[in-house]
C-alpha cells in the first residue's frame, strides 16, 4: 500500500501535526511519500520522498494551487491514499481532491480496525467502523488519535512546481479574539463535563479549581449548553493544553476533547462510569459521583 501525507506548514513553520500523519501511516503498514507546501528550512525527520513546493510561491494556502501539486504527486506516484490531517487545511483540501480523483473520502478518523477505519458518530459518543469502495481513497485523521512518529530520518527532497495560476491570493491569517482565559499556560486545569449535571454546580468544580490554584476548564457540551463560557473549552474546537496536572470531572471523553488534553503531565478523572472512554488516558482513574467527591476532595484541600 502507498500513502501520499500532506503536511501542513503555517506562519513559517513546519505543524507538529505531521508526525502524526507519518505515525498513522505506519500504523497502517503503508509506503509514504509526503507533499509540504513550506520551506527547505523546515523539513521533518522523515525516512522517504518529500515533495516540496515553496510557500512564497504557492502561498501557504491556496485551495487552486494547493489541489493542482497534490494532483500532479498522485499523477507520479499513484497512491492508495491521501491523507490530510482533521483541521481546516484538510477540511477544505481534502474534498477537492476527492472530487477530482472521482473516489471515497473517509473524514476524521480515530482508529484503524481490521475492516477499515473507526469514526466517531452520535456527537462522537459511538464508533462505527467504514471502509471504501474505490480504489484510492482520500483520508482525514483526528488530531491526537494517532501516536506521534519518532523524529528520526532525513528525507529525499524533490522540488515541485506548477504551471496553474489561480484567481485566489493568500492574504495572510486573521488572529482569533482574545480569551478570557489562556488555558495554554495554566499548569493546574479542572475541567467540567456534561455529568456534573447542570450549570449551578460548576462552581462546585471551579471552587476544586481554586482550591489547587488551576484554572476552570470545559468540556464542548458543557459550553454548548451555556453553563460555561467558550474561553474555557478544551478540545479541538477550543484550547489544546498540557497542563501539569489535569482534572476531568464527569468528562466522558470524546475523541475531540481527548485530543485537547491528552498531552497533559498527570490525567485525573472522576466519573461514575468506570469505562469512560477518558479512563483510557487518565493516569488515575476516580469511580465515584462528582457532585459526592469533588466538594470532599475540596474541603480537604482546603
Amino acid at each position: 500500500m502507498k500513502s501520499l501525507l500532506i503536511g501542513e506548514y503555517r506562519e513559517g513553520r513546519l505543524l507538529d501535526t505531521t508526525y502524526e500523519l507519518i505515525g498513522f501511516a505506519g500504523q497502517l503498514g503503508a509506503e509514504s511519500a509526503m507533499l509540504l507546501v513550506g520551506s527547505d528550512s523546515q523539513l521533518p525527520a522523515f525516512n522517504g520522498t518529500i515533495y516540496l513546493a515553496d510557500a512564497g510561491v504557492c502561498g501557504e494556502y491556496n485551495p487552486d494551487l494547493h489541489k493542482q501539486l497534490i494532483l500532479e504527486v498522485v499523477g507520479k506516484l499513484n497512491p492508495d491514499c491521501i491523507v490530510f490531517m482533521h483541521t481546516s487545511y484538510g477540511w477544505d483540501l481534502a474534498p477537492r481532491v476527492a472530487a477530482a480523483l472521482k473516489c471515497a473520502q473517509i473524514s476524521e478518523i480515530v482508529a484503524i480496525t481490521d475492516n477499515g477505519f473507526e469514526v466517531g458518530c452520535c456527537n462522537a459518543k459511538m464508533r462505527r467502523t467504514v471502509r471504501s469502495a474505490t480504489g484510492r481513497t482520500v483520508l482525514t485523521i483526528q488530531a491526537g488519535a494517532f501516536p506521534v512518529a519518532g523524529r528520526e530520518g532525513t528525507p529525499c527532497v524533490e522540488q515541485l512546481t506548477t504551471a496553474v495560476t489561480s484567481t485566489l491570493e493568500f492574504v495572510g491569517y486573521e488572529p482569533a479574539e482574545a480569551k478570557d482565559v489562556d488555558l495554554a499556560k495554566a499548569d493546574v486545569i479542572v475541567t467540567a463535563g456534561r455529568g456534573v449535571g447542570k450549570k449551578e454546580n460548576v462552581p462546585v468544580i471551579q471552587a476544586l479549581a481554586k482550591a489547587l490554584g488551576g484554572e476552570l476548564g470545559a468540556s464542548r457540551p458543557v459550553v454548548d449548553a451555556g453553563w460555561v463560557d467558550h474561553s474555557h473549552q478544551v478540545g479541538t474546537t477550543g484550547q489544546t493544553v498540557s497542563p501539569k496536572l489535569y482534572i476531568a470531572c464527569g468528562v466522558s471523553g470524546a475523541i475531540q476533547h481527548l485530543a485537547g488534553m491528552k498531552k497533559s503531565d498527570f490525567i485525573v478523572a472522576i466519573n461514575k462510569d468506570k469505562d469512560a472512554p477518558i479512563g483510557e488516558v487518565a493516569d488515575l482513574l476516580v469511580v465515584a459521583d462528582v457532585m459526592q467527591f469533588v466538594p470532599a476532595l475540596t474541603a480537604k484541600l482546603q
